[in-house]
Parts: C-alpha cells; sequence; structure tokens
C-alpha cells in the first residue's frame, strides 16, 4: 500500500513488518529483567503456529519469537487487571502461567485431565491436514464454558499453552468500561503531522456490541472476540451519543452503531451462558438453528434513543449487518427502521461470492438467500419512496 492509515499523516513505512515481535526483542535488550507482555490483534492471532501470508509459510506461535512472558488473546481487560495483581503480589512474571485468556511458554509442564494436545509445530508446518485439524481443535475450545487448556510442542520440549478464554464482559461490565474518560483523539504530538487517519472512519462511530455468531470461516474476529455477543445498555450508548454531539467538530452524523456484525445485540440462544456455544454447529449455517433468537427490538430501540437526541441528525450503519438474520426476524419493523432511517443512500452487505459450492466452505448462505435479501430490501424502499442501493462486499 502507498499510504498508511494509521501513521500520523497516512505516511507508510514508519513501522516494521511482524511489529510486536521487533519491539518485543528490542525492549529485552534494553530490560532484560522486566516482565514483557503482549496483546492484541497481532499478538492474539499468532498466539500458536499460523500461516502467514508474507512468508508463506508456517511460523512459530509469536511467544516463541517475541521471547515476551505473558501473551493475552481476546478482548484483554480482565486478564490485564489479574496479571497486575499478581505482580504486585511480587509474583514473578514467567511464573504467572495461571490466568484465563493468556498464553504462556514452558519448558517444565504439568498436565491437567483435560488438556487438549495439539500436533506439534512440526506437524502442522509440514502438514496441511495436521494444520486443520491443529485449528479445529483451537476453534472447538474458543469458549468460554467449553474452553480447555490447549498445549502445542516445539522442538526442544518447549510448550506453548494456552489457558481457557476469559468469559466475555456482561453488560454492566462493558457500560463501565465505555463509561471511562477516553478522549476519542489521536495524542497532540500527532496534531502537526496530519493526525491519524484511520481515527476520521471511526471518530463519531459507537461500539455496541463485542463477539460475534456469525460462524463465517475466513474470519478472524471470532478468533479474537469469540462468538459469545454481549452488548452496551441502551443508557451506554445514548450517553456516548450525547457527547459526540456536544463535540464542536460534530456535524450531526453518528456514522455507526455496531460492532463486528450491528444487528448482533443479544446472544443467539437461552443456553449459551450455561452451556456455551455448540462446538460442531453454527447458529446461521447451513441455516438458521432452530433455537437462534432473531429479535431486533433492542437494537432498534438504540437507534430509536440515539435518533432521538438533540443535535443528531442522522445515525447510520455502517459495521454491517447478517442479511440472513435479518431474513430469519419474523417481523419487517427492522427492515422498514434500518430503510427509512439508517441508509446513507447505499447499505453495504457481504454476501462474499455467488458460487454455492465456495459459500458452503466459507459457512456463507447460499445466493438464494442474498437474493431474496435483494428483493426484500427493494421492496421495502420502494414502499418507502426511497432510492437506495445496494454494494454487495466480495472477497
Amino acid at each position: 500500500r502507498k499510504q498508511d492509515a494509521y501513521t500520523p499523516g497516512g505516511v507508510m513505512g514508519k513501522r516494521p513488518d511482524y511489529a510486536v515481535t521487533v519491539y518485543c526483542n528490542r525492549a529485552r535488550e534494553a530490560y532484560r529483567d522486566t516482565a514483557l507482555i503482549i496483546g492484541g490483534l497481532e499478538a492474539s492471532l499468532r498466539r500458536f503456529g499460523h500461516y502467514d501470508y508474507w512468508d508463506d509459510r508456517v511460523r512459530r506461535s509469536i511467544l516463541m519469537d517475541s521471547r515476551a512472558d505473558i501473551l493475552i488473546y481476546g478482548m484483554g481487560e480482565r486478564a490485564v487487571v489479574e496479571i497486575a495483581e499478581a505482580l504486585d503480589c511480587g509474583i514473578e512474571a514467567r511464573d504467572i502461567t495461571w490466568i484465563r485468556g493468556t498464553s504462556v511458554r514452558m519448558k517444565d509442564v504439568y498436565f491437567q485431565e483435560d488438556d487438549i494436545m495439539l500436533p506439534d509445530f512440526e506437524d502442522i508446518e509440514a502438514s496441511k491436514e495436521s494444520y486443520c485439524q491443529s485449528f479445529r481443535q483451537q476453534y472447538r475450545s474458543n469458549d468460554s464454558v467449553r474452553g480447555k487448556r490447549l498445549m502445542e510442542r516445539y522442538p526442544g520440549n518447549i510448550w506453548v499453552v494456552q489457558n481457557p478464554p476469559q468469559p466475555p464482559l456482561e453488560r454492566t461490565e462493558l457500560d463501565d468500561l465505555y463509561s471511562l474518560p477516553f478522549t476519542g483523539e489521536s495524542h497532540p504530538v500527532y496534531d502537526s503531522m496530519g493526525g491519524v487517519p484511520a481515527l476520521e472512519e471511526v471518530k463519531f462511530s459507537i461500539t455496541a456490541n463485542r463477539g460475534c455468531f456469525g460462524g463465517c470461516a475466513f474470519c478472524a474476529i471470532t478468533y479474537h472476540q469469540g462468538r459469545e455477543v454481549r452488548s452496551r445498555s441502551t443508557e451506554s450508548i445514548v450517553e456516548e451519543a450525547g457527547k459526540l454531539a456536544a463535540r464542536e467538530d460534530f456535524k450531526g452524523y453518528i456514522h455507526d452503531i455496531g460492532g463486528p456484525t450491528a444487528n448482533f445485540s443479544e446472544p443467539s440462544c437461552e443456553k449459551q451462558k450455561s452451556e456455551g456455544m455448540c462446538a460442531d454447529r453454527d447458529c446461521l449455517f447451513p441455516k438458521p438453528c432452530p433455537k437462534l433468537r432473531a429479535d431486533h427490538s433492542r437494537y432498534m430501540e438504540v437507534l430509536r434513543s440515539v435518533r432521538e437526541l438533540e443535535g443528531i441528525k442522522k445515525v447510520f450503519i455502517r459495521s454491517g449487518i447478517r442479511y440472513d438474520y435479518l431474513l430469519a426476524d419474523k417481523g419487517t419493523d427492522f427492515l422498514r427502521e434500518l430503510c427509512a432511517h439508517h441508509v446513507s443512500g447505499v447499505l453495504k452487505v457481504a454476501p462474499e461470492h455467488v458460487s454455492d459450492n465456495v459459500l458452503k466452505r466459507m459457512h456463507k448462505p447460499s445466493a438464494k438467500v442474498f437474493d431474496r435479501f435483494c428483493d426484500e430490501y427493494g421492496k421495502m424502499n420502494r414502499r418507502l419512496g426511497k432510492k437506495q442501493y445496494l454494494i454487495p462486499y466480495f472477497i
């Protein structure tokens, strides 16, 4: 790419490839005995042996290459606090091996009865079948209720050990998190360099939920945030919208209220909190599960409440909707509200492909489902007297 949206002024080439690994090794050179803890997307998605498209090969866990003491995977708020408490008690970082939502390197491994032994790194490096077997076991255990301790062995009898995932934050915890006094700005030192371009896209957007039960086979969100959906309260979202509306540079438009999937605002079924996500079935693929709760009422309540705030002209939905989930909802209220209030002339949706053979492997609905949504969307816009269109995303 010629520009980097995450660098001041959009300048390319300011960060090294494999930034976490490079920075960690430099930190180790300078502070050999200091606790080194990594997290975020790059660390989370590279926590075990993984295919890297830059190198076109299977690379080792980032724990091996970065020499970090602890890796926090997923949304790490709880793990951060528990690690801080352990360090505060005088425990060395290398000895903090038990915290959920973390991975560590270990030489002397203690084995528990229900541990899951993944294929050795040498096996997944040499065999696509072993690689797929390993990832399938990781995916099945990426759940706070069903999750087990996972172990991957490396030459020299070194192990990367992943503790089970942390439970997702509940609504009150998410509300507390988003009530913290974030500025919503990049650091002032970047202003003279042109600011950080990526911030403009999300500056007037609101994160309403986490997690995604969509189950797309190509998507990293599930591996990072998990399939268990949790959302903020209407009051918390309205409060943030009010703060955005009070900003001097606010033009009256909320660009998005959503998350990984905008119209997922509740767990997909009743049993998830007690029994976890199903290990061998998806909520929407190959067709919606009979136990799926397809209900947009709470999301509509949020959108209506924000629309009514003084100073807000329009609320758009940019983070994407699952049209198969929308069609599974027996009512048409959400489609009507979507077309009437929340489309900026063009609605972006993601059929991803047109071949049912490919869609099946993507764990996406058939092309007929997209065709049906197109028809319903067109009918609703004609009924409302609006000229609005669809832009389909394809891989």
